[in-house]
């Protein structure tokens, strides 16, 4: 298994969508208006080309296409996006498995 390595606009992003369940493009726009137009469609596009994220329409490259799809964390890559996103929940919970008898 190999270790993901977010930057900070891909963490916003995906945060913002949520590791299981769809959202919406218009509300995920929405509240990802502190990021600049073009800096936000870069950073959606590679995590779909990175297939991290699937969307419901195959071309993504303007802010009204964008609006128009869906979107929801592919879930094959759930479990390593969740260790890469929180980082130190896999640290601490390391220590508190339960040991088999």
């Amino acid at each position: 298994m190999s270790e993901i390595s977010l930057n900070g606009g891909e963490i916003s992003i995906l945060k913002t969508i949520g590791l299981s369940g769809m959202m919406a493009g218009a509300q995920l726009a929405d509240r990802m208006d502190e990021m600049e137009g073009a800096e936000f469609l870069d950073t959606l596009a590679g995590l779909i080309a990175m297939d991290y994220i699937i969307s419901n329409k195959v071309s993504i490259r303007t802010i009204d296409a964008v609006k128009t799809a869906s979107f929801r964390v592919n879930p094959a890559f759930a479990r390593e996006l969740k260790e890469a996103l929180y980082p130190s929940r896999q640290k601490a919970d390391s220590g508190r498995r339960r040991r088999r008898s």
